[in-house]
């Protein structure tokens, strides 16, 4: 009895991955979930909005994280799908009076097709490494400029969401401080986790990540390069629209810069880079780290200790002190932080 060597294989076929690494990260996921329902009940209503905060930054970079880290295609135009699930849920919303849930839900249909816009276009004149990431950020700033400029989404006024007079649901709508926020920003992060787990342990997923690791080498097995690549682009820009529509609920107030501007796409990239790239936990202990960071330095140097009392009332270092603390973390971890206690778990 002979065994068929790899290059003699079916095209396209793969043998499947051991489910026991994927059960242990959903049960995690679980477990944590469980863990974190009643952090809203202890919290200050500040601490409180950093939590909240934490969690949209970690969707964020969740999605992110599936098209560049296990996809392999930086994109630093993320804001476009951040944008686009914004946009389409308080236009629904503000113009037409359709529930916030209904227009996650648009903003993810739209934000998928527009990755696969962006994905077809830049694929096919075989963009990669700096020119597609420069791509990416094209789109998203005329995004941007189509939004300051156009009378159909408010120009650069922007949206306001309407104030309700009591709670809904329907309309995710909450008093301040309402722990109804972080329990809904806790259950989409999960989901979000959940869906990229089963995605990498999908046939779809096991073919992207052969794509990323060797695209010429999966093409001549007879993997569907194009096709792949787009399905994890559209599943990355779905992801994102959803942080975005649920930004505009929990701010009530959306505009261009908000939207569209750079500094998304940065928010987005930052926690996967410091917690680690193409893990499923990165994106998540980044955003943990860095939510609460910029809040606990502003703190430090707005009332600092004795021996820095001549750091009081200079403004802009607590801007510097992050950027230079981020610089540290990525120097002393290029792996990030999950990656570098990973390696140091599995040597042990």
């Amino acid at each position: 009895m002979t065994t068929a060597s790899p290059s003699t294989r079916e095209p396209g076929r793969v043998r499947p991955l051991p489910s026991q690494p994927w059960n242990r990260h959903l049960i995690v996921v679980a477990v944590l979930a469980v863990v974190l329902v009643p952090l809203p009940l202890v919290l200050p209503a500040a601490q409180q909005a950093v939590a909240v905060r934490v969690l949209i930054f970690a969707l964020l970079s969740i999605g992110w994280n599936v098209m560049s880290g296990f996809g392999g295609m930086f994109s630093f135009g993320h804001a476009a799908f951040f944008g686009l699930g914004a946009y389409t849920s308080a236009w629904l919303l503000v113009e037409r009076g359709v529930s916030p849930w209904i227009g996650m839900a648009a903003g993810m249909v739209v934000a998928a097709a527009f990755a696969v816009l962006i994905g077809f276009l830049a694929l096919r004149y075989r963009l990669r490494g700096a020119y597609f990431a420069l791509a990416t950020f094209a789109f998203a700033e005329m995004l941007r400029l189509y939004a300051v400029n156009s009378d159909f989404v408010n120009r650069a006024e922007g949206y306001h969401v309407p104030l309700l007079t009591e709670s809904s649901w329907w309309y995710l709508q909450f008093e301040p401080g309402s722990a109804n926020y972080f329990w809904i920003a806790l259950a989409l992060t999960v989901v979000a986790l959940v869906v990229s787990i089963l995605f990498l342990r999908s046939r779809a997923g096991r073919f992207a990540l052969a794509a990323r690791d060797d695209e010429d080498a999966a093409a001549a097995v007879g993997i569907p390069v194009m096709r792949y690549k787009l399905t994890t682009m559209a599943l990355s820009g779905a992801i994102t629209s959803v942080a975005g529509a649920f930004y505009v609920q929990y701010y009530l107030f959306i505009d261009p810069d908000l939207a569209f501007g750079s500094s998304v796409s940065i928010q987005a990239i930052l926690p996967a880079v410091i917690g680690g790239v193409a893990t499923i936990w990165g994106p998540v202990i980044g955003a943990a780290v860095l939510g609460p960071l910029s809040d606990v330095i502003a703190t430090v140097l707005r009332n600092p200790p004795a021996f820095l009392d001549f750091l009081q009332g200079r403004g802009g270092l607590d801007v510097v002190v992050y950027g230079v603390l981020l610089v540290l973390i990525v120097l002393l971890l290029p792996k990030g932080i999950y990656g570098a206690l990973r390696e140091r778990w599995s040597r042990r």
